[in-house]
């Protein structure tokens, strides 16, 4: 049960503050997609707090 509560909160996380995200946005299209998904996750608060919840379900 614990396993889905955490799925549940990283998804509420990305819906509420990844989708519209200009800086995503900004650096997918100056710098490239993997840019962008390096500095997610690890440059952007929400995206460090995704991974720190993320390392619960190891």
């Amino acid at each position: 049960m614990e396993k889905k509560k955490i799925v549940q909160e990283v998804g509420s996380l990305m819906g509420h503050y990844c989708e519209e995200c200009f800086l995503y946005k900004h650096h997918r299209k100056e710098k490239g997609r993997n840019f962008a998904h390096r500095f997610c996750i690890s440059e952007c608060t929400v995206g460090q707090k995704i991974k720190s919840i993320g390392k619960k379900l190891s």
